[in-house]
């Protein structure tokens, strides 16, 4: 008999550089057209909440949201490929909606890949829904993709 995978007890925390190496490893394992190094270091060097979920004691994923003028970003929500539905994902979209409504956001915004069906089911469950689409947005392996925009309003119970 096969037992399906179950979670192991995680926590998330600020990242800190030395999770840099594994961030951007999950991001290649991740993506085609994944961000590079720099890009979380800057990220992390701006200021911005930079959240690791760590299981077993090494980062299994990843979040980063940018915070100004009432309005808050999801710029990137990532879990390594071999602990995806599990649940992952949501903790750590639960921590940076906390996050947003700690910093007083009235709105966050995402844009996500319409292709990618299990982040779209995560964000609509959470309350997120479309106000636009960005057209030819992503790099694509057969040339480009559009974005949909997503928002969800705080101050409600997710």
């Amino acid at each position: 008999m096969i037992t399906p995978l179950q979670a192991l007890p995680a926590t998330v925390r600020g990242m800190l550089h030395e999770d840099l190496s594994d961030v951007s490893d999950i991001e290649r394992r991740s993506y085609d057209f994944p961000w590079s190094h720099g890009v979380f270091r800057d990220c992390l060097l701006a200021g911005y909440h930079c959240l690791v979920l760590v299981c077993e004691e090494r980062p299994i994923g990843y979040g980063i949201l940018s915070v100004a003028a009432g309005e808050a970003h999801i710029l990137n929500l990532c879990v390594d490929p071999n602990y995806r539905a599990l649940g992952y994902g949501e903790r750590l979209l639960d921590e940076m909606l906390r996050a947003a409504r700690d910093a007083d956001v009235r709105e966050v915004f995402l844009e996500v890949r319409p292709s990618n069906g299990a982040a779209l089911g995560l964000y609509r469950k959470k309350g997120f829904h479309q106000v636009a689409r960005r057209p030819s947005y992503y790099q694509a392996i057969d040339g480009r993709e559009d974005a949909a925009v997503l928002a969800k309003k705080l101050g409600v119970a997710y």
